[in-house]
Parts: C-alpha cells; sequence; structure tokens
C-alpha cells in the first residue's frame, strides 16, 4: 500500500528541517509541492532529486487527483506546503483526506510551525490557545472577530500579513490597548523579531513611515491573562 507522506518544512531558516524528513524526501518516489518553486529551493539546497508535483493551494482538488493518480500507481508521494506544517492554515487537508478516503496510508512527518515556534518564545502562559490563523481580509468581518476573540478567556493566535498587521493591532487597541501580546516577525530568519508587551506598544512600534516588513504572527492573550 503507497503511502502519502505529510512533510513540515522550515517557515525560514534550513536548518531547522528534521533528519526525518530529509530520509523521506530522499525515499519517496514524488514530491508534491503548493508551490514547486518554493520546494525546489529546499531541495537543492539538500541536493535532493525527485520528480515534483504542483498542487496549488487554489485549486486543491486537481492537486489531491495529481497525488491519489501516484499513489494508485503504488508510489510514495510526500506533501509539501511552501513553509512549515501541511494543514496548518496551509493547504494539505484535503489531499490528505482524499488520499485516507481511498485508503491510503497517511504519515505525517512533524516539524517546524510558526505556531509553535511563537508560543514557545511568547512566555505569555494559559492552558489554552486559540488558533485563528489568518483572519479575513476585509475589514468589517476582521473588526467583528477580533471583538469575539478579545472577549475569550484564552489566548488566540494569528497569521498577518505585512500590509495588514497595522490595521489588526490598531483593532486589537481599540478593544483594549492594556492587552498584552507578542509580535513574532521573521521568525527563524536574520532579522527575527520579537515584540512582547501592551498592544498599543506593539501598534507604536510598527506604525512608523515606512510599512513593516516580513511575515507576522501575533499571540494575543486572553481575558485572565490580560
Amino acid at each position: 500500500m503507497a503511502t502519502l507522506f505529510v512533510v513540515a518544512t522550515p517557515i525560514g531558516n534550513l536548518g531547522d528541517i528534521t533528519l526525518r524528513a530529509l530520509e523521506t524526501l530522499k525515499a519517496v518516489d514524488a514530491i508534491a509541492c503548493e508551490d514547486t518553486r518554493h520546494t525546489l529551493k529546499l531541495l537543492n539546497h539538500f541536493e535532493i532529486k525527485k520528480p515534483l508535483v504542483s498542487c496549488y493551494a487554489y485549486d486543491e482538488e486537481k492537486g489531491a487527483a495529481r497525488i491519489l493518480g501516484l499513489l494508485a500507481e503504488g508510489k510514495n508521494v510526500a506533501y509539501c506546503s511552501d513553509a512549515g506544517t501541511p494543514g496548518l492554515s496551509d493547504p494539505g487537508a484535503l489531499a490528505v483526506r482524499r488520499a485516507r478516503e481511498a485508503g491510503y496510508r497517511v504519515e505525517p512527518i512533524p516539524g517546524a510551525s510558526a505556531f509553535a515556534a511563537l508560543l514557545s518564545a511568547a512566555g505569555l502562559g494559559g492552558r489554552a490557545v486559540l488558533f485563528e490563523g489568518f483572519l479575513s481580509p476585509k475589514p468589517g468581518r476582521r473588526r467583528s472577530r477580533v471583538v469575539e476573540l478579545m472577549a475569550r478567556e484564552e489566548a488566540f493566535l494569528v497569521y498577518e500579513s505585512p500590509y495588514r498587521i497595522v490595521k489588526f493591532l490598531a483593532e486589537v487597541v481599540a478593544v483594549d490597548p492594556d492587552r498584552r501580546v507578542c509580535v513574532g516577525r521573521e521568525m527563524t530568519k536574520i532579522h527575527e523579531e520579537f515584540v512582547v508587551g501592551p498592544a498599543s506598544e506593539a501598534l507604536a512600534r510598527f506604525s512608523g513611515p515606512e510599512e513593516p516588513k516580513g511575515e507576522f504572527a501575533v499571540l494575543v492573550a486572553g481575558v485572565k491573562l490580560a
């Protein structure tokens, strides 16, 4: 029975790839990628050459069908999203579901995750964390969701782009300017930065004349920890 391996890849620093992930990528018959250009950089760095299959996020059905076709041929396939763990605010869940429904084995190869990295560096504590991922880009829907999340007892974590990070922090400040947050920017990369403190201070940090750069993840403390 062929196997679909769900492989976590580095979120920035290529040194964060696991030994097991490298062994898996070297052993499979093909590698399915969210974007072959991203995954190819990783493979070239570690001198791994395998047939690549495109599985774009905007058409997961077609990508899943390609993976099932390979599995039906008895080939083992590794699936990699652009960075981090597939299925965690990244595509991959549909391919996993289709493979399992078809009776194929699915094996996770855990590794890097911006979610886990930020939690480990935040120091905000708490037993429960709600993972929200990317909020809606629509202002009204995003604001109402932030209000809902801010009313919860547990902390919540979001991913945000450099184009919306200031808007998001402003929405948090509008509800509670003293709510503690941990903003992680460019985690594991050269310009890695963590800003921990009241939301108002984090907003001030990223509200300069220049637009913020990099990828962001933000942990917002729950009501009990505020």
